[in-house]
């Protein structure tokens, strides 16, 4: 008896080592059975505050990545910022390349596009370095350090995407001396102000959802719910993204899972940035969702509906919202 106990371990102990079953074309990465994509719908993922050298949870959730990008068919990711920490890179050739980026996220389905936003720890290194992957990388695409992107849905109407870069916006972080100086001082934030507004004012009809990107949050339950830095971006950018019906607004910066729309407020606050590590969170008025979770969001987009779904590092669907089109006509 004690015999048919070790043979009835063994057993159990080499399935559990069995690889995932392969299927006729040969893909072994599994997939996400509780997402649910729309039908005919553009889908992508949003993810930010991620490069740890494959630390703390960034490779967990680069694992979930690859089998929601496969679940989906996703078309491309959205980075909200912080791509490298602590302190950006320093050339094209730097090791954070290989040991946070193309060593993490090696699924097939994440082979794609990569639309990249800049984050205040990319500021602490080159911005030319990040700028010039775009000519080695054939996934990251950060053509200037802020950029446009139109972006054809399934039924030929257009997604508007408009990456900002958020750094320079932040008054606090003018200060002589600091690792970030030289960069921030580099930069127009009138001529990136007019940029986005010229663009927002879009007169194309093809147009049905804007979306903005940018690393610095409006809003935020988190660790910086009542910091002066959250309120001046808020006083800054809130009221134009409304003027302008700005329908989504992707961010990062807080280490966690949040979804935002304040009363009377058109725009919607997706923030995603717990792609590594995790923060202690909470709420405020508008939210709709928050966790203290390492995750990322999915988004799936058609004419009319704009469904996003936030998931965990373990592959759980944690919540679901709907951004209705008509309804807001």
């Amino acid at each position: 008896m004690k015999n048919l106990f070790i043979c009835l371990f063994v057993v159990q102990l080499l399935c559990a080592q069995t690889p995932s079953q392969r299927e006729p074309s040969g893909y072994t990465g599994g997939y996400l059975s509780q997402l649910q994509p729309s039908a005919k719908s553009l889908n992508f993922l949003l993810m930010g505050d991620f490069g740890r050298y494959g630390q703390f949870y960034q490779k967990e959730v680069a694992t979930q990545m690859g089998k929601a990008a496969a679940t989906l068919d996703s078309k491309f990711v959205i980075t909200v910022g912080d791509n490298f920490y602590p302190n950006g890179v320093r050339s094209t050739q730097d090791y954070s390349w290989m040991a946070s980026f193309e060593s993490v996220y090696t699924d097939y389905s994440l082979q794609n596009d990569w639309y990249v936003t800049l984050g205040n720890h990319d500021y602490r290194g080159s911005l030319k370095a990040q700028i010039d992957y775009s000519n080695i990388s054939r996934r990251w695409h950060l053509p200037s350090t802020y950029y446009k992107k139109m972006i054809e849905l399934e039924d030929g109407n257009k997604l508007l995407l408009l990456v900002m870069d958020t750094s320079p916006f932040i008054d606090s972080y003018y200060k002589k001396g600091t690792d970030m100086y030289d960069n921030l001082i580099a930069q127009d934030t009138t001529a990136q102000k007019k940029w986005l507004i010229k663009e927002l004012e879009t007169k194309d009809d093809a147009v049905k959802w804007k979306i903005v990107v940018g690393h610095h949050p409006l809003y935020s339950g988190g660790k910086r719910k009542d910091s002066q830095e959250t309120k001046s971006f808020e006083n800054k950018f809130a009221t134009i993204f409304d003027t302008y019906k700005v329908d989504a607004y992707f961010c990062g910066h807080e280490h966690d899972l949040q979804i935002i729309k304040p009363k009377n407020r058109y725009t919607t606050q997706f923030l995603s940035g717990a792609a590594c590590e995790v923060r202690p969170s909470g709420t405020r008025e508008g939210t709709l969702f928050w966790a203290e979770k390492a995750g990322f969001m999915t988004f799936s987009v058609t004419k009319d509906q704009l469904l996003a779904q936030v998931v965990d590092a373990e592959g759980n669907v944690i919540f679901k919202t709907n951004i209705d089109k008509k309804s807001k006509k």
